[in-house]
């Protein structure tokens, strides 16, 4: 029976967090959701209500990220840490679920690249992937003929200066709808990340539930993964969307494909955070993906 959003923390004493757990219900085959660096899970919200028509959707907010474990040490966001995470999660989930595997696993940027990372690694607990505009570290020769690059580094000192304090949930409100990249999102998105993204604090403001200072520990981990080692292994289909508007060149997304054996390429003329500015039609191609035959 399809019921209402329901949340659960879950220790992973071995892995040293709990990660908060967003439960949308449905009674079909598990999919897990993973969002991008420095938001959290809440954000999936319209994409997970449509994917509760087939499936049973449950989504969780990253180490360091929403109600998660916050832990102060860079080592704690390498890359890996996330890849782990994602694995542990899914077994979990899967057991107590009844469910052979995790029948979609749904990655948008950072979660993107960890959810591929993970599926290549475990094809025995994943059935299909999807990712959304997940990021890549090229090599130095795709690097160097691809001019867009520019406008994806700096990210970690660009999230060290973000105001993590507002006086209020409205002036935080007032301030995003005038600027971008909130400009650009759909109202409901919005609204869920002011709602689920911030925490009140004992002196009546509110703040980021995921800090500047972490989400810059994530951007600057030396400790990277291979995309293009990971789609070489991949054994699992996988579908790849790639944003017009983003901050990868499509050439980038071709050699993935390209690499892959099997992995479909579907371009969308939307900007890099695609869950955000065009749930409904990223819903749809997830639905269409995750249920063919």
């Amino acid at each position: 029976m399809t019921r209402e959003l329901t949340r659960r923390m879950l220790e992973l004493p071995e892995r040293g967090v709990e990660l908060n757990l967003l439960d949308w219900g449905g009674d079909g085959p598990l999919a897990v959701l993973s969002h991008a660096n420095g938001f959290c899970a809440r954000v999936w919200e319209p994409v997970a209500l449509r994917l509760r028509e087939h499936f049973r959707v449950i989504g969780f907010d990253g180490r360091g990220h929403g109600d998660s474990t916050k832990l102060r040490t860079s080592e704690a966001y390498g890359w890996e840490q996330f890849v782990g995470d994602l694995i542990q999660v899914s077994e979990r989930l899967s057991g107590e679920l009844g469910r052979p595997r995790v029948e979609l696993a749904v990655g948008h940027s950072f979660g993107g690249t960890v959810t591929l990372s993970a599926a290549a690694r475990r094809p025995d607990l994943f059935a299909r992937i999807a990712l959304l505009d997940p990021v890549l570290i090229p090599s130095a020769e795709l690097a160097a003929r691809s001019p867009r690059l520019g406008s994806a580094l700096g990210m970690g000192e660009i999230a060290r200066k973000r105001r993590n304090v507002w006086p209020t949930r409205a002036a935080v409100r007032e301030a995003w709808k005038r600027r971008e990249p909130f400009q650009s999102w759909d109202p409901r998105v919005l609204e869920l990340y002011l709602l689920d993204g911030m925490r009140e604090r004992a002196d009546g403001q509110v703040e980021l539930k995921c800090p500047g200072e972490i989400e810059g520990m994530v951007y600057e981990s030396e400790e990277h993964l291979d995309a293009f080692g990971a789609a070489k292994k991949l054994q699992i289909p996988a579908l790849l969307v790639w944003a017009k508007r983003g901050n990868f060149p499509l050439e980038w997304y071709r050699k993935l494909r390209d690499t892959a054996s099997d992995m479909q390429l579907v371009e969308s003329d939307a900007d890099h955070l695609l869950p955000m500015v065009a749930p409904d039609l990223m819903a749809e191609l997830l639905l269409r993906f995750g249920t063919a035959d």
